[in-house]
Parts: C-alpha cells; sequence; structure tokens
C-alpha cells in the first residue's frame, strides 16, 4: 500500500475536466443590481424562502431571479451559480467592512478567518 506522499500527484481536476468555475466571474458584469444582489446571497446558502425574506421579495421572484442569473454566467445549475458567487465574492461585494475581502498587501483574509 503506497502513502498519499509516496504517490503520483494527481494532475489538477480543473485540468482535468477543463471546468473551472471561475471562469463565469466575467460574465457577472451582465447581471443587474438585483441579480448580482441575489447571487451574492445564494452564495451564504440560503433556500429560496430565506432568501425571498431577505430581499423582501416573493418566493417566485427569487426562482426567476436565479433562473436568470444561472443562464446569464454560463451554468447549469443553482450550485454552480452559488459556487460561483463564493469564488467571486470580491467581485459582487462592495461592502468595505466585508470580513471576507482579501487583503491584496498581505494576501491573508481579514476577520475571524485570519486566525
Amino acid at each position: 500500500m503506497t502513502t498519499r506522499s509516496e504517490a503520483v500527484e494527481t494532475p489538477c481536476p480543473y485540468l482535468g475536466t477543463g471546468c473551472d468555475p471561475r471562469s463565469a466571474a466575467w460574465r457577472l458584469e451582465s447581471l443587474t443590481d438585483r441579480e448580482r444582489e441575489v447571487l451574492l446571497l445564494l452564495g451564504t446558502g440560503l433556500g429560496n424562502r430565506q432568501l425571498a425574506q431577505e430581499l423582501g421579495i416573493a418566493d417566485r421572484t427569487v426562482k426567476a431571479h436565479i433562473a436568470n442569473i444561472v443562464c446569464k454566467i454560463g451554468q447549469e445549475t443553482r450550485t454552480q451559480a452559488a459556487i460561483v458567487s463564493a469564488l467571486a465574492h470580491d467581485v459582487l461585494c462592495d461592502d468595505p467592512s466585508c470580513t471576507r475581502h482579501q487583503v491584496a498587501a498581505s494576501g491573508r483574509l481579514r476577520g475571524p478567518a485570519a486566525a
């Protein structure tokens, strides 16, 4: 039995599949302000009902926004859109107090996650 350190390094899955969820980030410019807001919240893992409550809109409106977002950013599922949201948080979120933004100079996360 070989140990992990003895095993041949496997290539990055992004290279093997040709799929990189970050590639959808450049398509974010096509989203409306409301769609960007929905996408940012989608990345938190909230369900449609919670998203609707947070945004003060109907569940059906949330579903319509998510369908538009998925299409515009070239994804196939809500989950893929949520992954794009998490990966592109710095692009979507313009709150300067957000602890998820990376500090460019140090390359480290701010806030509790940095500890």
